[in-house]
C-alpha cells in the first residue's frame, strides 16, 4: 500500500512539473508564431483545446459536471452573467499569456504570478475571514518591501501585473460564489470564449487563410494546440494524484520558468528593480518552506 502511494506521489510530481514545464514552452512558443498577433494566438489557442477538453471529460465520465450546469444555467437564466463575467475574467488571463510574449511584457507577467500566491493569501484574510499564519505574515511583509519599492521606482506595478494579480482571485471568488469552480465551469468558461476567439482569427491581419499565406504556420500553429491540451489535462491528472498542499508548492515552479523565458526573449531586470523582485521572492521561499512543513507534518500524522 505504502509503495503504491508512493508510487502515485512520483508520478503526480512527474506531471505538475511537467505541466509547468509545457506552460513555460508555451509562453515561448508564441514568439515563433510571427506574423501571428496576441489576439489571433489566443484565438488559435482556444479552437484547438476546446475539442480537447471536451475528449477529456468525456473520456473520464465528467461531462455530467457539464450537464448538471447547463441543466442549472437553464432553470436560473440570471446566473448567465455571472457565467459570462466568469469567462470574460478568464479569458483576460489567457489572452494575456499569449499576448505578453509578443509585446515585452513578459517579465511583469512573470512577476504577477510570483505575487499571486500572496494575493491570495491576502484574499483569503480579507474575503473569507481566513487568519495568517506566522509565515505568511512574514511573507506578506517581505512581499509589502517589494511592492513598495516598486511603487517608489515605476509609480505602480505594470497593467500586466496588476491584471494577473487582481484578476486571478476575482475569478476564484465568481466561481466559487455561483458553484462553478470544478472542470464542468471551466468547460463553459471556454465554451463561452469561443466566439470571441473565432472572431480574433477571422478577424485578425491573417484571418484563417493563414496557411496559404505562411505555410510553415499550417505545422505550428497545430503544434501549439497539442502543447496547450497537453498542458491543461496535465496539470488536471497531476492535480488529482497529489495532496493539496503539495499540489500547491508545485505551482511555484511555473512563475520560476516564466521568468526564465522572459530573460530569453532579451527582456532584464533594471538596477532599481532587484529590491522589487528579492523581497517578493523570498516571500514565496517563505511560503513554500511553510508548505514543505505542514506536508512533513501530515505525513508524521499518517
Amino acid at each position: 500500500m505504502i509503495v503504491l502511494q508512493r508510487i502515485t506521489v512520483s508520478k503526480g510530481i512527474a506531471l505538475s512539473v511537467s505541466a509547468s514545464a509545457l506552460f513555460a514552452v508555451m509562453y515561448y512558443y508564441t514568439s515563433l508564431l510571427s506574423p501571428l498577433s496576441g489576439e489571433e494566438i489566443f484565438g488559435w489557442r482556444m479552437l484547438l483545446t476546446m475539442p480537447c477538453m471536451t475528449a477529456f471529460l468525456l473520456v473520464t465520465r465528467e461531462w455530467p459536471l457539464v450537464t448538471t450546469l447547463v441543466r442549472r444555467l437553464i432553470a436560473t437564466p440570471r446566473l448567465w452573467f455571472a457565467a459570462i463575467a466568469s469567462s470574460v475574467l478568464m479569458s483576460l488571463q489567457l489572452w494575456l499569456f499569449m499576448w505578453a510574449p509578443l509585446n515585452g511584457y513578459s517579465l511583469d507577467v512573470s512577476l504577477g504570478y510570483f505575487l499571486l500566491p500572496l494575493s491570495m493569501v491576502l484574499t483569503g484574510r480579507l474575503v473569507y475571514g481566513e487568519r495568517l499564519s506566522y509565515f505568511q505574515k512574514i511573507a506578506v511583509f517581505l512581499a509589502t518591501v517589494g511592492v513598495l519599492n516598486e511603487l517608489y521606482q515605476m509609480g505602480g506595478f505594470s497593467w500586466a501585473t496588476l491584471l494577473v494579480v487582481v484578476g486571478y482571485p476575482f475569478y476564484f471568488i465568481l466561481r466559487k460564489r455561483i458553484k462553478t469552480d470544478n472542470l464542468g465551469g471551466l468547460w463553459l468558461d471556454m465554451t463561452l470564449a469561443l466566439p470571441a476567439a473565432f472572431w480574433f482569427v477571422h478577424n485578425g491581419e491573417q484571418g484563417f487563410g493563414v496557411f496559404d499565406q505562411h505555410p510553415w504556420l499550417s505545422l505550428l500553429i497545430p503544434v501549439l494546440g497539442v502543447i496547450s491540451a497537453s498542458a491543461l489535462v496535465t496539470y488536471i491528472v497531476a492535480s488529482r494524484l497529489l495532496s493539496f498542499s503539495l499540489f500547491g508548492l508545485l505551482s511555484y515552479v511555473e512563475p520560476v520558468l516564466l521568468l526564465c523565458v522572459a530573460l530569453l526573449l532579451g527582456e532584464s531586470i533594471q538596477a532599481g528593480e532587484w529590491l522589487t523582485y528579492i523581497p517578493i521572492w523570498l516571500a514565496v521561499v517563505v511560503l513554500v518552506f511553510e508548505g514543505f512543513k505542514h506536508l512533513m507534518r501530515q505525513r508524521r500524522r499518517t
